[in-house]
């Protein structure tokens, strides 16, 4: 538009000269073109914003200047178009279609005046052209309009697409983090508190096996420093952490559980199979809390771990000859289950695309299976 404006505005100052050579008007017309030509330039420099105040009084002293320099000279009408433009962006929608339709006017009486007479190309060209620019404007203008509100409002719901994610990572993180502290170290100071009050009972009348439950409450304690630590570190097992394999892991959790009238069994089928770090981690913690259930409320004398290795899936199952339970509903809530327990092992299994089956009655003891399958990992 800035171009177009200067090759009419030019293009009708040669006309001028071509066709009035040496006329008395001819020094305010080079004038007016000099003055139309330095107001326009200076445009861009008067406010950056449409409505500024200075800008409407730039383009009022523009239009004034090109009004002034038509009647002079009507071959300047055409210099019009761009100056429809320049309204259209700087003036609202109907203080700019009024000064559309007043340059418009200007065109027709100019452009009828230079023809010598009545042509009805000239009365009804400049209008319709006018109005087709107008219309074709505005509707860019609204089009461009609701474009910039679905970026705003694409933006907005990215931005609060990307809070709910954090909000929903940090409550999982919490839940894990819970699941962990519940799994290790709450397990292990249950465990220590259980046999130093054996150790307690036991004190006098049997120092030998008072002496035996401190030292495996003091290599619960190691254990749990171990994890403490492993915490800080990346939240994996101490147990997986000398790289023996879930295996060589669960063999050694059926070890230290065992004692305080609890005898915990462990045996392995299948070939040796690959897992994924976060499989172990999880079934470790998986039998960490089924044994720990067993020994705070199965009532038990004896349980197995047994791990199964297959090519498709890995199965853990935990089975104990306690009094047994009522199992909850998938679904439901697990009353009576104190801390996460039974909850925490349906979330893990869960999380790695498994199921977990519970078996049992009261009375009748207890298995628990647990199922992930490898294909998803």
């Amino acid at each position: 538009m800035h171009t177009a404006f200067f090759l009419l505005l030019g293009s009708s100052l040669a006309r001028f000269l071509i066709r009035h050579p040496g006329e008395p008007r001819t020094p305010w017309i080079i004038a007016l073109s000099v003055s139309l030509a330095l107001l326009y330039v200076l445009g861009p420099t008067v406010g950056a914003r449409p409505t500024a105040p200075r800008r409407l009084i730039w383009l009022s002293l523009v239009v004034a200047v090109w009004v002034v320099i038509v009647i002079l000279a009507p071959s300047f009408a055409w210099c019009a178009v761009p100056l429809f433009y320049t309204g259209l962006r700087t003036l609202p929608p109907r203080a700019a279609l009024f000064l559309v339709a007043v340059l418009t006017a200007f065109v027709v009486v100019a452009q009828l005046k230079l023809a010598g007479g009545f042509d009805p190309i000239l009365l009804f060209a400049p209008p319709a052209w006018a109005a087709v620019a107008a219309a074709v404007f505005l509707y860019m203008q609204r089009q461009a309009a609701r474009q910039r509100e679905l970026i705003d409002d694409l933006i907005r719901t990215r931005r609060e697409l990307a809070a709910t994610e954090r909000r929903e990572g940090t409550l999982a993180e919490r839940q894990r983090l819970s699941m962990e502290i519940h799994d290790t170290l709450a397990q292990g100071l249950s465990s220590q508190q259980m046999l130093l009050q054996a150790a307690d009972r036991v004190w006098d009348t049997d120092p030998a096996k008072a002496r035996t439950h401190v030292r495996t409450a003091e290599s619960i304690t190691e254990l749990g420093l171990a994890e403490a630590r492993r915490f800080v570190h990346d939240l994996a097992p101490a147990d997986l952490a000398d790289g023996g394999g879930l295996a060589e892991a669960l063999r050694g959790l059926a070890d230290r559980e065992s004692g305080a009238g609890l005898t915990v069994r462990f045996h392995a089928e299948g070939g040796p199979v690959p897992l994924p770090d976060r499989v172990s981690s999880a079934l470790l913690r998986i039998a960490q809390g089924a044994l720990a259930n067993v020994r705070e409320h199965a009532d038990a004398t004896t349980a197995a771990l047994t791990l199964t290795l297959l090519d498709d899936q890995v199965v853990l199952d935990i089975a104990d000859d306690g009094r047994g339970f009522t199992p909850p509903p998938a679904t439901g809530t697990t009353a009576g289950v104190r801390g996460h327990g039974l909850p925490a092992i349906r979330a893990r299994a869960h999380q790695l695309g498994g199921t977990l089956t519970i078996e049992s009655a009261p009375g009748e003891g207890a298995v628990l299976s647990v199922s992930i399958p490898l294909e998803a990992q």
